[in-house]
């Protein structure tokens, strides 16, 4: 079946869904395939459930004509998403970089929402799955998409703009993530710096952050809007940033108030401003956007609880995030510190020493009493005497359960899979 032809029956339907728990009444339902599951054999099911037409690519499990039997059911639902970005009239600003993506897709959508009908990437369904999914969340009335683009491999951001086709991009930042698929912080690079090769080729415009000096030097020949801290041609010139803890920003007179931690998220505001003012929303509803943002799902989060004030940041970490939350950490002028960090994932044979590096860093601040959790940081064990190691979360549950916490701040932060959080039930 042509896409054309699936597409007049996409828009019979209310939404789409590839999971038959997530069914809406008259949804498309698109069974896809992965390692231990096959989205086929639920077709029947999500009809079941009020499915309008079921997409599947295994044609065994053809029902009836509310059935599209196709070749590959993700290849067609990443063409359907390019055919309905095409359809429409509207812009999409493409987000891809090393850290921070998330954080300054919700801080841009806030600042554009106060102009404009938006639609943002949802969490960070940011892959070649998520992002066709949420382009197909796109309709007529939507005036402007921030698009989230995740890599870990070289060419997927190359792929994701290829369905996303965006007309602007922002690169947050090159950090050491994801170096294993990479190949190194050089691989990252090439890899991030994809968007904008397609946004020059396409002629389209990019928003730099002139105080980065990758930015700085991969966009020289593009279109671009800037910002900068230090810069006075800079199109937006930000004239102060502190943190301690909370950011705070002055720019045209304007000072902004943020309820984000970290003189690491100050970027993050940075370029929501300039996003801001490209599409001339006004200086005070912008104000008004960021500091109405409070951060959640674990991201730079400040929790009190039983005395203590938690920077909670354990959605996820690199090196790089990793060694600007400690920095940050260390220069917070209260005490007493405590730092819980666990392993950091996917940096293949980089993982030693870019677990040392964090270990040396938190060793020259004897002030901060640290607690190193996973077997990555437990290769490095040393003999600081303000420093712990456990092998994995449970040796380290056991002991924080008879230590007792007041008026202390805390950073929690380490990769997604050692689930840091669960802490919070333990202070």
């Amino acid at each position: 079946m042509e896409i054309k032809t699936i597409y007049s029956k996409f828009l019979e339907c209310s939404s789409v869904s590839t999971d038959t728990r997530k069914i809406d009444n008259n949804s498309l339902f698109v069974a896809l395939k992965g390692e231990n599951f096959d989205a086929n054999t639920f077709a029947k099911e999500a009809l079941n459930k009020g499915a309008k037409y079921v997409i599947i690519d295994n044609k065994d499990f053809y029902i009836d004509t509310r059935t599209i039997v196709v070749n590959d059911s993700l290849k067609t639902l990443q063409e359907l998403a390019n055919f309905h970005r095409k359809e429409l009239k509207l812009h999409v600003i493409g987000l891809t970089g090393s850290n921070g993506k998330t954080t300054t897709k919700e801080l841009i959508n806030v600042v554009l929402s106060k102009k404009f009908k938006t639609v943002a990437t949802i969490g960070n369904l940011n892959n070649h799955i998520g992002v066709p999914l949420t382009l197909l969340r796109l309709t007529n009335e939507t005036e402007i998409s921030i698009i989230e683009m995740g890599a870990n491999h070289q060419k997927e951001i190359e792929f994701l703009c290829s369905i996303a086709e965006p007309d602007f991009g922002y690169i947050t930042n090159f950090g050491k993530a994801h170096l294993e698929g990479f190949g190194g912080i050089e691989g990252v690079i090439k890899g991030k710096s994809e968007m904008f090769t397609y946004l020059n080729e396409n002629k389209k415009t990019v928003f730099v952050n002139l105080d980065d000096s990758i930015q700085n030097e991969k966009s020289r020949d593009l279109t671009r809007f800037t910002f900068s801290q230090t810069n006075p041609k800079a199109d937006v010139l930000i004239t102060s940033v502190r943190a301690n803890p909370m950011v705070k920003i002055n720019y045209n007179d304007i000072s902004i108030h943020s309820h984000l931690i970290g003189i690491y998220n100050a970027n993050n505001i940075n370029a929501a401003i300039t996003i801001g003012k490209y599409f001339k929303v006004d200086d005070s509803e912008i104000k008004e956007a960021i500091e109405s943002y409070i951060p959640e799902n674990n991201r730079s989060q400040m929790i009190q609880k039983n005395g203590n004030e938690i920077i909670m940041d354990a959605y996820n970490a690199n090196p790089s995030s990793m060694n600007a939350a400690l920095v940050n950490f260390f220069q917070l002028d209260k005490n007493p510190k405590i730092a819980i960090l666990g392993d950091m994932f996917e940096l293949g044979d980089d993982s030693f020493e870019e677990h040392q590096k964090i270990v040396e860093l938190v060793s020259n601040h004897s002030q901060v009493e640290v607690y190193f959790i996973g077997k990555h940081f437990y290769k490095t064990k040393n003999s600081f005497k303000h420093i712990q190691f456990f092998e994995d979360f449970e040796s380290f549950s056991n002991i924080l359960k008879t230590k007792e916490l007041k008026n202390s701040i805390l950073l929690i932060k380490g990769s997604r899979g050692m689930a840091l959080e669960r802490i919070l039930e333990l202070v």
